[in-house]
């Protein structure tokens, strides 16, 4: 016990403003992991990590038990690797959002051109759809793709390359049709594939929720929500109720008007989600000044 409050002190009188920025920085690692990792299993998983290193720790440090500290110096390097490997969803997943956080125009695909217009009709009739899919509880899914290829799930789906209507939607996800398991994907305002498969969930957001209606296709949603920019509209077999998952977030409990106003809140926004805003600013203020330089030379 002497020994820990004589390094404590030792640690107090060598405190200076870069022992701050240390501390800081290490603050800043262990909450940017918290935060990736959180409605996540793997963050009990670390909970109880970081319980067994600090009993440990304060095992070895305080009693001398050298068969102990021996075990434990020689097991330490094979935890390093074993890390990667427990944890491979999440890091992938983590990789991911900052991916998407990160997200710069000449990287990703380039934008497509369509009318307000075409792009309102498309959620009308999505929105009617899943209104009229809801009062028959008709089980649906739905997949807006936005600016990520969906590439790999288009592949698992039936090829369609049809016009959005109400009708269509029911159709395919009319109960016992060929169609009816799996999602519908839509690009460009388009009816892509049918019955695609979508990857599930790996979160605890479903778990941690009361009601235990929520099956496989609520799961689909989260999961694609989760490794893209996708918007996913989930109807309930069971209930009847719609839901929209997005960035990994599940809002529930929408009626028809609720999912269009929704749908043009996300459709519309000026910025993907995790584009910084200063980036388009920053576009623009260059066109400013590229307009400007030729108006000089002229």
């Amino acid at each position: 016990m002497t020994d820990i409050l004589n390094n404590i002190l030792f640690i107090l009188q060598r405190f200076d403003w870069s022992s701050v920025v240390d501390i800081f920085l290490v603050a800043i690692v262990f909450s940017s992991i918290l935060y990736l990792l959180r409605d996540t299993e793997a963050l009990v998983l670390l909970r109880g990590v970081f319980l067994v290193v600090i009993l440990i720790s304060l095992l070895t440090s305080m009693v001398n038990l050298p068969a102990f500290s021996w075990l434990v110096n020689t097991l330490t390097p094979a935890l390093i690797f074993a890390i990667p490997v427990i944890f491979a969803p999440e890091i992938r997943r983590a990789l991911e959002r900052v991916g998407r956080f990160s997200n710069i125009d000449f990287l990703s695909r380039p934008g497509t051109h369509f009318s307000r217009e075409e792009t309102e009709k498309t959620l009308q009739a999505i929105s009617s759809a899943a209104g009229r899919l809801s009062e028959r509880r008709h089980g649906a899914l739905i997949i807006l793709q936005r600016r990520q290829y969906l590439t790999e799930y288009l592949k698992t789906g039936v090829p369609l390359h049809a016009e959005v209507t109400p009708e269509l939607l029911l159709q395919i996800f009319y109960p016992n049709t060929p169609l009816h398991d799996g999602a519908v994907i839509i690009v460009d305002n388009r009816v892509i594939t049918a019955s695609s498969v979508m990857p599930l969930s790996a979160s605890g957001v479903l778990n941690s929720l009361p009601e235990r209606t929520m099956g496989l296709r609520h799961r689909a949603a989260l999961g694609i929500s989760e490794v893209s920019d996708a918007i996913a509209i989930v109807v309930s077999e069971e209930t009847g109720s719609i839901s929209i998952a997005h960035d990994g977030r599940l809002i529930r409990r929408l009626d028809a008007d609720r999912l269009l106003n929704t749908l043009t809140a996300f459709i519309f926004t000026d910025h993907a989600p995790g584009e910084k805003k200063f980036l388009p600013s920053l576009r623009a203020l260059m066109k400013r000044k590229s307009s400007k330089n030729r108006g000089d030379q002229s």
